[in-house]
């Protein structure tokens, strides 16, 4: 007798490549818990429908407890026939408690089981998501409330453009993960349903009660169609694209840091825990960690596409290709447990400098302060700007820095201009003068991270 579960219409052998090329035990065995999870589900499932004896239950249930153990203990011996998952823990069921083990798979398919499986395993990755993105968010916090006082440059285009807190840029990155860990929420809101009790695609014939075998299994509710059922991916092309924006968010992290640790800029110093040399420059200080998260991101966004191509000319329900998507699922998820961890040891440990970061601060990035100087005077700011604009002409002109232009120079400019325009060439004050919701101000800064401190105790 064939040992397959699908064999018994068949009568030849398969080719041998064909039995490698089929198989997903190489990377589906990672499912082994919830796999073993979801059948003890549904072992008592049969038992409340008068299916199988309670006693039956209770040895199916035994049975798998023991498969488990050899899975956590690393006991578990695959066989050549195993070709995934499902078929090695039943199987091994067999071999444990034998003819009974038989009566489990009763008016189940591995279309709702691998379906179920897949929903239950990245439920709990994504708990353990959401822990790495607060920790990160939380050592970010903490640092900008400690190092409030650095100013540096501001940038647009990589170009100076205003001073700004050092705190608010590092809360610039914080707050593009509390949105990655909300819209994280929100999904798994959508991986928690429960599509076990669908059949290989038209129901379940034996009046399971579904509602209380996702009671069982921790999930919110059911899926409410089982031709869907079987067939829905969405919830992991969904989480796919959460990792494609979060990897992405700690791209443009990974991409500042490495300008910022340049020695043309030196406004921080990676820890020698997260770089490495050259194999052939002694003085290289390589900021590897920083590269491999930016490096990492095309892997992930590269993830996602290759699911919705497997999707997207797919006829209803369950068809093989959907096998494909397990490995790229897999592999992103130990990518963003890595990288965030990863990106949240960078930060804690790194060394800023503030007093390089001031000295980056020129005048010329207070142009815009200038003009505001002149809109307090009643000065369209269409006009000012055009004034700031010549007053920067000006300066280059007579190779000085513009706060270097007299007040005469700027009467020229503008008769508006009074003897208190040197206080426009005050960084700190610039900075201050910034006090709406979101600014760079103290007081607004200081606001930001109590809104963050609030939404980490939530």
């Amino acid at each position: 007798m064939t040992s397959k579960l699908w064999g018994g219409r068949f009568t030849g052998s398969t080719d041998p490549l064909m039995e490698a090329f089929n198989a997903s035990i190489p990377f589906d065995r990672r499912l082994w818990r919830a796999d073993i999870q979801g059948s003890q589900a549904y072992a008592r499932a049969l038992a409340r429908a008068g299916l199988i004896t309670e006693d039956e239950a209770r040895q199916i249930v035994a049975g798998l407890d023991q498969v488990a153990s050899e899975w956590a203990e690393g006991r578990f011996q695959l066989q050549p026939t195993d070709e995934d998952i499902h078929t090695a823990n039943e199987r091994r069921l067999t071999e444990l408690i034998g003819p009974v083990a038989g009566k489990l798979h009763t008016g189940r398919s591995r279309n709702d089981q691998v379906a179920t499986d897949v929903r239950l395993w990245l439920r709990e990755e994504i708990d353990r998501l959401q822990e790495h993105l607060r920790a990160l968010i939380a050592v970010t916090v903490e640092r900008a409330a400690a190092e409030i006082d650095w100013l540096m440059p501001g940038y647009t285009h990589l170009q100076p453009a205003q001073p700004v807190r050092w705190s608010h840029w590092l809360l610039s990155h914080a707050w593009a993960w509390q949105r990655d860990a909300s819209r994280l929420a929100d999904l798994a809101v959508r991986v928690n349903l429960l599509p076990l009790g669908s059949g290989a695609l038209a129901g379940n014939p034996f009046s399971i009660d579904r509602r209380q075998l996702a009671e069982d299994l921790g999930f919110a509710g059911i899926t409410p169609n089982s031709l869907d059922g079987v067939s829905d991916r969405d919830f992991i092309v969904e989480f796919l694209s959460w990792a494609a924006l979060t990897m992405v968010h700690l791209s443009r992290l990974a991409e500042d840091l490495i300008i910022y640790s340049s020695r043309e800029f030196g406004f921080v110093t990676l820890a020698d825990a997260y770089s490495t040399g050259s194999s052939l420059m002694p003085q290289k200080k390589n900021p590897d960690a920083l590269e491999l998260l930016r490096g990492k991101t095309g892997r992930v966004v590269g993830a996602l596409n290759s699911l919705l191509v497997v999707l997207k000319g797919l006829p209803s329900t369950y068809n093989k290709d959907l096998q494909e998507d397990k490995e790229p699922l897999f592999d992103t998820v130990d990518t963003l447990q890595a990288c965030l961890q990863i990106a949240c040891g960078v930060l804690s440990t790194l060394e800023a400098h503030p007093e390089r970061m001031a000295a980056a601060l020129v005048p010329e990035m207070l142009a815009t302060d200038l003009a505001e100087y002149l809109v307090r005077r009643g000065v369209p700011f269409r006009e000012t700007h055009h004034i700031a604009g010549a007053a920067v002409q000006l300066a280059e002109q007579r190779g000085v820095p513009l706060s270097a232009l007299t007040v005469e120079d700027l009467k020229g400019l503008h008769p508006a201009f009074q003897e208190d325009v040197a206080q426009v060439w005050d960084y700190e004050a610039s900075v201050e003068r910034r006090d709406v919701e979101g600014g760079t101000s103290r007081r607004a800064v200081q606001a930001q991270i109590q809104q963050l401190r609030q939404w980490l105790q939530g």
